[in-house]
């Protein structure tokens, strides 16, 4: 069974910094592309960005002058940091498997648990 465990979230300053973790299991974590997704309040799931097995990453246009998002394939963990948060950055953000681009739309195969941030303050 794929496991994917967020944490990290709670109440951010605006113009703050933000690091989430995703711990990984039941899935082979070196072979697979991962990522983040969130869902800010009465709005539709949005893609945020992907690490592939070597390490490279990208984040989608919105948010990649300020986002990073990495791996340690030796603990099975993904990170996201994202820089100078505001409030439209309010929102249960999730860890994603499997993740990739098609068509112009943000893909991926599995998710977990997610973790809310609110920037208020």
């Amino acid at each position: 069974e794929v496991q994917l465990q967020a944490s990290g979230g709670g109440l951010v300053q605006p113009g703050e910094d933000l690091k989430l973790s995703c711990k990984a299991s039941g899935l082979p974590f070196d072979n697979y592309a991962m990522g983040w997704v969130r869902q800010a309040p009465g709005k539709e799931l949005e893609g945020i960005g992907c690490v592939l097995s070597d390490g490279d990453s990208w984040a989608v246009d919105s948010v990649k002058d300020r986002t990073t998002v990495s791996r340690d394939n030796f603990k099975n963990m993904v990170y996201l940091r994202m820089n100078v948060l505001k409030p439209d950055d309010t929102a249960i953000y999730f860890c994603v498997a499997v993740c990739r681009k098609y068509t112009g739309r943000y893909e991926y195969d599995y998710t977990g648990q997610g973790t809310l941030v609110t920037v208020s303050s």
